[in-house]
Formats: C-alpha cells, structure tokens, sequence
C-alpha cells in the first residue's frame, strides 16, 4: 500500500524544512486550514489523516496495529521516511501530540522541534497525578460511545470544543466525529483515553513547545504544565484561547504562538 494514499498525504509549501501537521481524534487535516498557511511561504507543509479518519484508505485499517499509540506513530516515522524529512517540526493537536513523541522518541533524526497542543500523556486521575478524569468518567464515556456513536458526537463536541457563543465551532466538530467511521473511531477512542505515556515524556530530546489552552476540558492546564515538565527541553504557553481545539477558534494566537518558538530556527 502506498503510504501516500494510505494516509492521503498532501504536501505544499515553498521551504525546504518540513512541518507535518497531525490532527486529534474524530478530526482530519482539514481542521489545519486556519494555521497552515501562515507557515507556507517557510516549510513544506504536509497534511495526512490517521487511518481511519478523513480521507484515508479505511481498508487498511488494522486492529492489532492500531491497539496502541506506536501504531499511529510508526505511521508518521513510515510518512517522514517516504518523503525523506528529517530535522522536520511537527506540529500534534491532543492525542496527536502523543504520537508525534513517540515518533520523536523512536526516530529522533525526525524532528528538531514539537509543537504539542492540548497534549495529554494520560486522560485518567493517578496517586500524584491529575489528568483531568476518574476511571470512572473515562469508562462512561467510552460506553455511551460504544452504545451511541451519533448521540456521543453530538454530546461531547460541543464540549470539547468549548466557546458556546460560537456554536459553528462545535457543530463542526460534530459533523467530524459523526463522519467518522464508528468501529473505528470506537477503537481509536479507547486507545486515546486509556493511554498513559508519561514514562515517554523524558526520552524527548526535541525542543518542544507545549500550548495549554484556558478552560480545556479535556485537557487541564495541570497537565499540560506536567509535559512541560517532564519534557527535558520545552517551552510552555498558556493561550487565552478557550477550549480544546485552538486550530479552530483561535488560529491567529495559535500561530502567533508558534512563530515566536520557532522564530530562528533554520527553514
């Protein structure tokens, strides 16, 4: 299978540095639209959707592979080795922030900086640490998922992306979750919210930026503050955008954010 048409791969951009973007959960590259351009001129931008989501070959979907996050990451080392990107940035929204650290960590040639936004390294509550959700809650959610994929989107989109004075927001949102495929995104949730990546974290060598947004329900600041840490070498912005998907309701501060981080970097 062509990785190219797997992942519907697309690339653009005037630069010879590349900056791959990787979208959230029930998301495709579609939901970049508002933040890539702003880096066009500078990078070779390349966009592609996890398999199973947007515009991918959902026939090569494989369960077993994608049990775990690594089977996501192995999917942006095997895109990078295709189009022979290394020193690359890569920009992760949620749980792609994840997986862009464990394609740094295991093939840390890669990329030279993260950008992380809205990461998580795990959803659930633990001894000395909150990551915004008690076992329980995160199993609620994964049931009603289970048993309404529809009822699901419609409920937790709005949430997640916050801002309910511009509800436009969250109807997109929705519209991406309810075109998602249902087994897999049942799958993909589960493996998302009950994922703990924290033992990852300090084996990133990468600088990294981390982009905690205000009122993040998925998200809390205590845990974006919590990968800033553990990471050896980031830097950490709280954007006075609301929400989980500041792509979306506050591209110019989230571009604004990342120029500045990357401002004298070699593109």
């Amino acid at each position: 299978m062509d990785i190219v048409r797997r992942n519907n791969v697309k690339v653009m951009g005037a630069g010879q540095k590349a900056m791959v973007f990787a979208h959230g959960f029930g998301c495709d590259q579609n939901m970049w639209r508002f933040v890539w351009p702003a880096f066009a001129e500078g990078y070779r931008i390349v966009l592609f959707d996890h398999v199973g989501c947007g515009g991918s070959d959902l026939t090569t979907y494989d369960a077993a592979k994608y049990a775990s996050l690594d089977g996501y990451a192995q999917d942006v080392i095997d895109i990078c080795h295709a189009l022979d990107i290394t020193q690359g940035v890569f920009v992760g929204h949620s749980v792609s922030a994840m997986i862009g650290a464990l394609a740094a960590r295991r093939a840390p040639d890669l990329f030279d900086e993260l950008v992380l936004i809205g990461p998580s390294p795990r959803y659930i509550d633990d001894a000395d640490y909150t990551g915004g959700f008690t076992e329980a809650q995160i199993h609620e959610l994964l049931d009603f998922l289970d048993t309404n994929h529809m009822g699901w989107s419609q409920a937790m989109a709005p949430v997640i992306m916050g801002n309910p004075e511009r509800p436009e927001l969250g109807e997109e949102l929705t519209n991406s979750f309810c075109m998602t495929d249902p087994e897999i995104a049942k799958k993909f949730a589960r493996v998302t919210f009950l994922s703990d990546n924290r033992a990852d974290l300090p084996a990133v060598t990468a600088r990294c930026l981390v982009l905690q947004c205000s009122e993040d329900v998925i998200a809390p600041q205590a845990v974006g503050e919590y990968v800033h840490n553990q990471l050896p070498n980031s830097e950490f912005v709280l954007l006075d955008a609301t929400g989980h998907c500041p792509n979306l309701s506050a591209p110019e501060e989230t571009v604004a954010a990342m120029k500045t981080f990357l401002q004298g970097t070699p593109t």
